[in-house]
């Protein structure tokens, strides 16, 4: 795989029975890239996430995260990336501290490090008064750069973000972002889904499904222009109307 290229994706295909989710899709992520994954309800887009995480195998086509092929090396994946869902991947009837620990073991890491990352973590986060508090006590927001702080606990080379900042309001969105844009300069790819298409613009790139296919991808400003849009929603929306599926 090529030094800077983190995700390669080639012919990538998944069916259930006579339906086909994700249809033949190839695209690359190169490492420190903001990679925006969008799509409408059931365009394929979680499916396709799903298949680069190691959670779901693919019918066809290969894949490569992180120098390692989804369909072999699934195991060895989930050890260099960080994965947020929309619910934040958190476990809500454990402390703080206890999320941390939680998670950085599963990644591997060893107990002085993780001892000393926390710390500074909490700092970082502002949380210390909150280390021994239980996460379903949190403001949303909280959890919410609380989960994307964990996700990244353990230095991953890829950040995969699914739909991360779903029913928080626009500052916290705001924040969240700024968050991103830190990883992304200590050279953490981020791979992320979104419905805000303002989100899009924030992206690196952007690759946008319809119908389990890749129908467009490039920068948000040369796809406003490919597509005479004003913003990224315009876009997503003239993309979206060829849809023929729910």
């Amino acid at each position: 795989m090529e030094d800077n290229i983190i995700v390669k994706v080639s012919g990538l295909t998944k069916k259930f029975g006579n339906f086909t989710a994700v249809d033949n899709i190839t695209f690359n992520v190169k490492e420190g890239e903001i990679f925006g994954f969008l799509g409408a309800n059931g365009a394929g887009k979680t499916t396709a996430m799903q298949m680069l995480i190691g959670l779901n195998k693919q019918t066809s086509g290969e894949a490569f995260v992180a120098g390692y092929d989804i369909r072999h090396e699934s195991e060895k994946i989930k050890k260099n990336i960080g994965y947020m869902s929309q619910r934040f991947s958190l476990y809500e009837d454990l402390k703080v501290w206890e999320n941390i620990r939680l998670f950085a073991g599963i990644y591997g890491m060893k107990d002085k490090e993780i001892a000393e990352k926390t710390d500074q973590l909490l700092s970082r986060l502002d949380f210390e008064d909150e280390r021994n508090t239980l996460v379903k006590s949190l403001p949303l927001g909280w959890k919410q750069k609380l989960a994307f702080s964990v996700a990244i606990f353990h230095s991953p080379k890829v950040v995969f973000l699914d739909e991360p900042t779903g029913g928080v309001d626009p500052a916290t969105r705001r924040q969240f972002w700024e968050m991103i844009y830190q990883a992304a300069e200590d050279n953490i790819t981020v791979f992320a889904t979104t419905h805000y298409m303002d989100e899009a613009e924030y992206c690196d790139r952007v690759s946008i499904m319809v119908d389990g296919r890749i129908d467009a991808l490039d920068t948000p400003t040369n796809l406003k222009a490919q597509f005479e849009a004003k913003d990224m929603d315009e876009v997503f929306r003239k993309l979206a109307r060829k849809a023929t599926r729910d």
